[in-house]
């Protein structure tokens, strides 16, 4: 340990550790736009500089390692004028359309120059110039808002090894774009939309669907049904002044009905009903001989993933559609024939936690005769929007209950929010798919946490089964890398695309910690040991889906509706 004196008291600073490390632990808030907690610091932004005695300069505290007593000041002047003078420049090449842009008064710019009294334009000259890329179904991106922090490029290459964003040109005229600069829909983007998340300003944001969902609902002729996915009854009371992890699902169901949607279901129905099929699956490939390890196949940008970067293990893809499709097939299906309404008009919504839901609804894999499992997709962070846009509060509308036959859910379905939750309901089906018993306890400790990977060994009836449950693609690369290399113990794997699952997606929450997560996380395992019903095979609204519609799993019906295929994808740039 290293005392250093901050700002004229004593602190303990461990040897080594970063400055900004230390202020933080001490309450000491300094500002930045470029640190991204858990990796290497860049120091870009500059804007976390503090004077310390006998160091010539300022220096960037993200960048500093404590390793003698040093005496800080956070707040001198020196370091308040260069913070100042950092955000007048890059205001100077910013556009003044604050009171249009998506992210007004969630903007860290903003905060900054209200933090630090910035009132009058001390630098003027000419802007540069970019044009706008609306070429993704679910990710738009606005150049000219960018402040060059660097945040979306080492997201998408450190931590989901994707890498389809990174600084081009070179001094004024040095900006993030594309290979060749061309659009997003060409790159190898996989629209899981971690880069909306740590975008400090306006220069990322998701392709809104609310005004496609607005003119819905104001169609006396269309038959508006709404979807929301597990992850996002846990965080949408966030918004709202509720704790993080608490769940609102209730209360999220009478605000929807408020805004006008005539029926609202719950998607943990249909993960129920995805384990069903999954958990068949990988039964009859163990007993087949199909190829192993299954990959499970939830979450759209881990698919796309694997047909642009892994396109030999397309075959490991388990065939199921997710969730959100398998909804958005019985409704335009069997709810349609039992409501008597023609699936055209029906419009179909859902809200999910992931911009990449955007793009999977516009797949046309995901069609049937023409006609769209999934017609809008609204991420957590539109949601908020549209609830304030009608001074719904969620704190305040009372509890209401999902509509039949899709709002009937078990707890194994609610665990799909977090990474290690499809893994956990596919064991408890899978175990009493092979024996007839239940297990002898339903949690799986094993496969659940914020671990990258993790790996758990279950007996079935006499075969030991080896589960990996892997969040974010950079720990994907890993284990596909080591099971290339050779390794073969494994026969089923869960890959949630974001880091901790659905609950810390790319449509969640602007600015939300891995503490927030945590408690999202925490909020869904509370659910599920409170629950009554916590196995997918016990849901009778899906079992009587079964005997009144699709047959069996893994049926003809089922293998139309629910399941799918993938082809493995060039990137043109």
């Amino acid at each position: 340990m290293v005392t250093i004196e901050i700002n004229g008291r004593p602190f303990e600073a461990q040897s080594g550790e970063m400055l900004l490390q230390t202020l933080r632990r001490a309450g000491v808030q300094v500002p930045t736009l470029c640190h991204l907690e858990g990796l290497l610091p860049s120091g870009a932004c500059r804007m976390c500089v503090v004077e310390i005695e006998g160091q010539r300069g300022l220096i960037p505290s993200c960048a500093y390692p404590v390793t003698q007593p040093a005496k800080v000041h956070t707040h001198s002047a020196r370091a308040v004028l260069a913070r100042r003078t950092i955000v007048e420049l890059l205001l100077a090449n910013h556009p003044d359309d604050c009171l249009y842009c998506v992210r007004n008064q969630e903007c860290q710019l903003q905060e900054l120059v209200q933090q630090l009294g910035v009132r009058q334009r001390r630098y003027a000259g000419e802007k540069s110039r970019h044009f706008l890329d609306m070429s993704s179904p679910s990710i738009v991106r606005e150049p000219s808002k960018c402040v060059l922090c660097g945040k979306c490029v080492r997201v998408c290459e450190e931590l989901q090894g994707v890498g389809c964003i990174d600084f081009i040109g070179r001094g004024s005229r040095a900006k993030i774009g594309t290979a060749f600069d061309d659009g997003l829909n060409v790159s190898g983007c996989i629209n899981c939309g971690q880069c909306v998340v740590v975008c400090p300003t306006g220069a990322l944001a998701e392709r809104s669907h609310i005004p496609e969902v607005l003119a819905a609902l104001r169609d006396p002729r269309k038959r508006v049904v709404v979807q929301h996915a597990p992850a996002v009854s846990v965080t949408v009371g966030e918004a709202f002044g509720l704790p993080a992890g608490a769940d609102v699902a209730g209360a999220m169901t009478g605000a929807l009905r408020r805004l006008g949607f005539d029926h609202v279901f719950d998607t943990s129905f249909t993960a129920d009903l995805t384990i069903m099929e999954e958990a068949s699956e990988l039964v009859h490939r163990l007993q087949h001989g199909g190829r192993l390890p299954m990959l499970t196949s939830c979450s759209p940008g881990w698919i796309k993933f694997v047909e642009t970067y892994y396109p030999d293990y397309i075959g490991n893809l388990s065939t199921c559609k997710s969730p959100q499709q398998m909804m958005g097939a019985v409704i335009k299906s069997y709810f349609a024939q039992r409501q008597q309404v023609d699936p055209q008009n029906i419009y179909s919504v859902s809200i999910m936690p992931c911009t990449a839901k955007k793009f999977e609804a516009a797949r046309p894999e995901m069609a049937r005769d023409g006609v769209a499992d999934i017609d809008a997709v609204l991420t957590t962070r539109e949601l908020v929007q549209l609830l304030h846009m009608h001074g719904l509060d969620l704190a305040e509308v009372p509890s209401e209950d999902a509509d039949t036959p899709f709002g009937e859910r078990t707890t194994a379905g609610k665990l799909f929010g977090a990474s290690g939750g499809v893994m956990e309901a596919a064991i408890r089906t899978a175990h009493w798919m092979v024996t007839g018993r239940e297990l002898e306890a339903f949690t799986v400790d094993a496969v659940r946490g914020l671990d990258g990977v993790k790996q758990a060994s279950v007996n079935v009836d006499g075969l030991t089964l080896n589960v990996a449950v892997v969040s974010g693609l950079g720990s994907a690369c890993r284990v596909l890398d080591e099971i290339r290399g050779g390794r073969n113990d494994l026969h089923f794997i869960e890959v949630m695309t974001c880091s901790g699952g659905c609950i810390g997606g790319g449509g969640q929450p602007h600015g939300a910690d891995l503490d927030a997560v945590r408690k999202r996380m925490q909020g869904l395992y509370e659910l599920d040991r409170q629950g009554t019903v916590r196995t997918s095979h016990s849901n009778a609204s899906v079992q009587r889906l079964y005997d009144e519609f699709l047959g069996q799993p893994l049926g003809h019906l089922s293998h139309e509706l629910l399941h799918t295929h993938y082809a493995p994808r060039e990137m043109l740039a």
